[in-house]
């Protein structure tokens, strides 16, 4: 394992009290169940959420009460961040990438800008607001946060929280890197508060493939009826991309089917599924989007 000096040096953040997370964006808290899942000592400290059912179901899952709050209407002494003494405070910030996805109309983040990625500098506002400041801050985002088109403005992001006294360190991770059969990239960055060396988990071999993952029995309500649906999977069958059992003697435990109008092949992990479900086949392989045809073992 390789070492940097910095690491052979620096100092280590240790976690050495209770937390008090506080989400801004908090959907419906993935987050927070990786805290739980890690069984750190925690509690849901804060959770600003705008959309009213994104709440309900944060409530649903983690047994909470909390009320939909927008951003922009919160002020920082409404984080109560008191007592860093005694509690280590990790406010995570995953702003809407609606404006930097490659499926949306790529508006931008920039400051001003209206768009509702630029959403990111109303947490600007509040660490400047704050009298005390988290010690950890997280961000989960699509990779296109850091591309060319937005570079400027991710650039100045990382500035200001480095004249606030925060190391940044950011990567892009796979999902199946880490044992997740689903090809999700994203761009993590962990900034710690002070001078400290932050190090990502190194990538595991993935020991589960899709079809692992599903039910043997759903309901029928679940099932896809649509007409156009069933015509493009029997076109691609006829055309010879997806090779059904009749045309093979392979057994049928690879699942997946990366349904791109170009590159259609079998795939072991499932790509990131579009908010927009009528977005259609892309183009482009790994499109991240499409139909998978999933086949069991009788």
């Amino acid at each position: 394992m390789q070492m940097d000096l910095f690491e052979m040096f620096g100092n280590k953040f240790k976690i050495d009290k209770p937390i008090r997370l506080i989400e801004l964006f908090a959907g419906i808290g993935s987050q927070a169940k990786a805290l739980e899942n890690l069984g750190a000592d925690f509690e849901h400290y804060r959770v600003i959420e705008f959309d009213k059912y994104a709440c309900a179901s944060y409530n649903a899952v983690h047994g909470t009460n909390f009320e939909p709050t927008d951003i922009r209407d919160i002020k920082g002494s409404d984080l109560g961040i008191v007592d860093k003494d005694k509690y280590i405070y990790i406010l995570t910030y995953s702003f809407p990438c609606t404006d930097l996805s490659l499926a949306g109309l790529q508006m931008g983040m920039s400051k001003g800008s209206g768009t509702r990625s630029g959403l990111l500098w109303e947490v600007e506002r509040l660490l400047n607001e704050v009298e005390e400041l988290p010690q950890i801050l997280l961000m989960e985002n699509v990779p296109q946060v850091h591309a060319d088109k937005n570079k400027e403005d991710w650039d100045a992001w990382c500035d200001f929280l480095h004249s606030k006294g925060y190391s940044n360190h950011a990567d892009d991770l796979n999902a199946k890197d880490f044992g997740i059969p689903q090809n999700r990239e994203r761009t993590f960055m962990v900034s710690i508060l002070g001078d400290y060396y932050f190090r990502f988990p190194e990538k595991m071999e993935l020991h589960h493939v899709f079809k692992d993952f599903l039910q043997d029995t759903v309901e029928d309500k679940y099932y896809i009826t649509n007409e156009k649906a069933k015509v493009l999977i029997d076109t691609l069958i006829l055309d010879g991309k997806i090779l059904t059992d009749r045309q093979t003697d392979r057994q049928t435990d690879r699942l997946g089917v990366d349904l791109c109008d170009k590159h259609a092949e079998l795939v072991e992990y499932a790509n990131t599924i579009k908010a927009r479900y009528d977005a259609g086949i892309g183009n482009h392989k790994f499109d991240n989007t499409g139909v998978c045809e999933c086949s069991r073992l009788s």
